[in-house]
């Protein structure tokens, strides 16, 4: 309710002034503005219609038929997901800084990290961090700052949002970055060279498990035997871990990742959360912070917060990060989404994802002028295409018929020309393929 002319002379005379404009007094009569030029107010009605008609005229990846991947994914969440995440106690926590009236929170977030070592294969994670290129950049902090090296080998075939969020993390420390290259036709890192960069002052080699190209490095297992004293660091899409080897069982030292598909919308690119788990022998490098179990006075269980390595918090100057939000809204639908899926599930869906992109690209094969996929090696839910004809060509048809066909990799890899990058989704049918399929026709043959 707006205020009535005696309540606003009590606003007034409270604030020891007569008039609203002598709360003005300071600013120069010659820079004041009468109005400002802007349309007169609505009430809320009209305001809502009007911004749905606004917001009528986009067109979302929901209602068009998507085949963009590259990292952010659109599987189907299922509804408890987004009504234990929405719940009131978590909607309005957030950092837990009071154990003893935070145990909701605080469990919850318990429950995640028990998920995420499960996962991973791994001993020990954090709460999370910002999203998948952030989780990377410290990960390279803490291989550094564990081995006292300086070189961080990383895969060419990465996407270019980590690659470039990695050099900024790197660039004040002095680390140096240099690209392992992958095999032209397969896609796969290129071990002959990788051996041969594999130095003394070398911290750690990351390998992306499937690859940026959907491709499964089936050498993965065999680095660490070959790495030495450098660090392992496998940056792994969560959902394949599903049907995937644990990297904790071959190795890693560190794994990262972005965690958005489970559970988290595409929302524009974002939120989403960075994964990070560990060897328990680094606990005291790995960057945010963790959360424990232990009894309280009486002897009931508790949970509280057990290291906090943040410079905002209790670390300052000696933390081992400056950046470590634990994404909780985030974190918890992921532990409820793989709550509710469970191994069975998680298992059931890459599987599912793995066939499905096999279809479409087999499907796709069919057409003359295109080759899916371009590497010879067994991908997961994502492939590289090549089209004879423009992939900007085939872009702009398959927009027209409300298609987004894949993302195009020139300006990122040159070398792959007019490639697509590929990518199934949960909901897509065979139907979804042949449509695909006829725009691809369209323009190629």
């Amino acid at each position: 309710m707006l205020p009535g002319l005696k309540q606003k002379r009590e606003l007034l005379a409270g604030a020891g002034v007569l008039h609203i404009d002598e709360l003005f007094d300071d600013i120069p009569a010659a820079v004041r503005i009468e109005s400002l030029d802007i349309p007169e107010g609505m009430v809320e009605c009209e305001l809502s219609s009007m911004i749905r008609d606004l917001l009528g005229a986009n067109r979302t990846s929901r209602d068009m038929l998507s085949f963009l991947g590259a990292g952010i994914y659109a599987n189907y969440i299922p509804a408890v997901v987004k009504a234990v995440a929405s719940r009131g106690e978590f909607v309005t926590s957030y950092t837990p800084y009071q154990a003893e009236v935070s145990q909701g929170m605080l469990q919850a977030l318990w429950e995640f990290q028990s998920l995420m070592c499960e996962l991973t294969g791994m001993e020990a994670t954090n709460t999370s961090m910002y999203d998948g290129p952030t989780a990377m950049g410290e990960a390279a902090l803490m291989a550094a700052r564990i081995t006292r090296r300086k070189e961080i080998l990383v895969p060419k075939a990465m996407h270019w949002e980590k690659r470039e969020v990695l050099r900024t993390y790197t660039l004040g420390p002095g680390l140096v970055i240099k690209e392992v290259p992958y095999v032209p036709s397969t896609g796969q890192l290129d071990i002959a060279a990788l051996k041969n960069m594999v130095g003394d002052d070398t911290a750690a080699v990351v390998v992306s498990n499937p690859n940026f190209f959907g491709v499964w490095e089936q050498a993965a297992p065999e680095l660490k035997a070959m790495l030495g004293d450098s660090l392992l660091i496998v940056d792994a899409n969560p959902i394949s871990l599903g049907i995937a080897k644990a990297p904790g069982d071959y190795g890693a030292d560190i794994v990262v990742g972005e965690g958005q598909p489970l559970g988290n919308g595409p929302s524009l690119g974002g939120p989403g959360f960075g994964i990070l788990t560990t060897r328990k022998k680094f606990l005291r490098d790995m960057p945010g912070r963790l959360i424990g179990m232990t009894r309280d006075a009486e002897g009931a269980r508790a949970f509280c917060m057990t290291l906090q390595t943040r410079e905002q918090h209790i670390r300052r100057g000696k933390a081992t990060s400056n950046i470590c939000s634990n994404e909780a809204l985030c974190s918890i639908a992921a532990a409820s989404y793989l709550s509710m899926l469970g191994r069975k599930g998680l298992r059931s869906l890459g599987i599912q994802l793995g066939l499905k992109s096999q279809a479409l690209a087999q499907r796709l094969a069919k057409i003359a002028g295109v080759e899916a996929p371009v590497f010879g090696s067994r991908h997961f839910n994502e492939f590289v295409l090549r089209s004879k004809k423009s992939v900007k060509a085939v872009g702009a048809h398959a927009l027209k018929h409300g298609i987004l066909p894949g993302v195009r990799l020139k300006q990122h890899f040159p070398e792959l020309g007019d490639c697509l990058l590929v990518t199934v989704q949960e909901g897509h049918d065979g139907s979804d393929f042949e449509r695909l399929a006829d725009c691809f026709s369209e323009v190629v043959e």
